[in-house]
């Protein structure tokens, strides 16, 4: 089989996902809503969709995360040469899941790479981690999780910022709904930008949020961790990005800090350097006027701090594959 949306499979493809005790709902139903949707789309144009079958090891019903019953199919009764994707959703409960699951793991290590593909769904990443098929790639998971993935498994570069990541035979995503991303990649990649664009328009969402796209908003992670003694100078940042000058000497005077004790002390409670923050700070706000305003690239890059389009060319590519010109035409209102 092959990923050109030229190729049309004279049968549906097959998409088998796998259902365990504590699943997360919607990592399991999100993706499967969306090869639904684009199985109604090919049927429109007489070509094969996707058969959407959950599965468990034993089969029959299986509680999810959140309380709800699902009806699962056996794994065994589908031999995996008869599979085109396997899709392996996360749990809020995942280490727990882990350490229940050898079974499970034993049978992804056995007989995904026998399929054409093999996907994770937020922190089913562990799941995929564990049954050995990211040894030394490049992975997504939930933003919550990515350090415990690095830490237990020092092995896979752990892509903080991705919705998604593919590495060969292996799809990776990020939290929860990313999982719907994630799908849409993939059908992007069997059916072309013409279906997924349609299943995108009738789930009401983005057809894509690109790659490299940050999970969440760089003020919400610096709320989110143990940052209080610098939630005043992020607001601060945030309303003066425009500055000309915001290098460190700058920042620490700001909190009241020499320069040195400043940058040591930013580092070991966010994670980043001081520039590497305001650099992140002035390509969200960015991504924010190109989303939500009419103004040109040019005044957004003055606004926003980089000085002139090229800076702030160079800062998209870096951290998201994409320039702003083409951000602006996949999300603006």
């Amino acid at each position: 089989m092959t990923d050109n949306p030229e190729f049309m499979p004279a049968q549906p493809r097959r998409v088998l996902f796998i259902a365990y005790p504590r699943v997360g709902l919607l990592d399991l139903t999100g993706p499967q809503t969306v090869f639904w949707a684009a199985s109604k789309a090919l049927q429109e144009r007489d070509r094969p969709g996707y058969e959407r079958i959950t599965v468990s090891l034993q089969g029959g019903l299986v509680q999810t995360a959140e309380g709800l019953t699902v009806d699962t199919q056996r794994l065994a009764d589908f031999p995996v040469n008869n599979v085109d994707t396997l899709v392996v959703p996360g749990s809020p409960e995942i280490e727990g899941v882990v350490a229940e699951s050898a079974e499970l793991i034993g049978w992804i290590a056995e007989h995904a790479g026998q399929v054409r593909r093999t996907a994770s769904v937020c922190s089913g990443t562990f799941l995929l981690a564990e049954a050995g098929l990211l040894h030394g790639k490049r992975a997504a998971t939930h933003w919550a999780m990515c350090a415990r993935l690095g830490a237990r498994f020092p092995s896979i570069e752990v892509d903080n910022d991705a919705i998604f990541v593919q590495q060969d035979k292996v799809w990776t995503s990020a939290g929860v709904s990313a999982g719907i991303d994630l799908a849409l990649a993939l059908v992007e990649a069997d059916c072309g930008r013409d279906v997924a664009m349609q299943v995108a328009r009738e789930l009401v969402v983005f057809l894509k949020r690109s790659g490299g796209q940050a999970q969440f908003s760089e003020l919400l992670l610096a709320q989110s961790q143990d940052t209080a003694i610098f939630d005043e100078l992020h607001g601060w940042l945030a309303d003066n990005l425009a500055a000309p000058n915001l290098g460190v000497e700058v920042l620490a005077e700001h909190c009241h800090m020499s320069p040195r004790n400043f940058s040591r002390l930013y580092k070991q409670k966010t994670g980043r350097s001081p520039a590497k923050a305001v650099e992140i700070f002035r390509l969200e706000a960015a991504r924010r006027l190109l989303e939500d305003s009419e103004r040109n690239i040019d005044q957004i890059a003055q606004q926003c701090g980089f000085g002139d389009e090229e800076r702030m060319r160079a800062t998209f590519q870096r951290h998201l594959a994409i320039s702003p010109r083409d951000y602006r035409k996949r999300f603006s209102a």
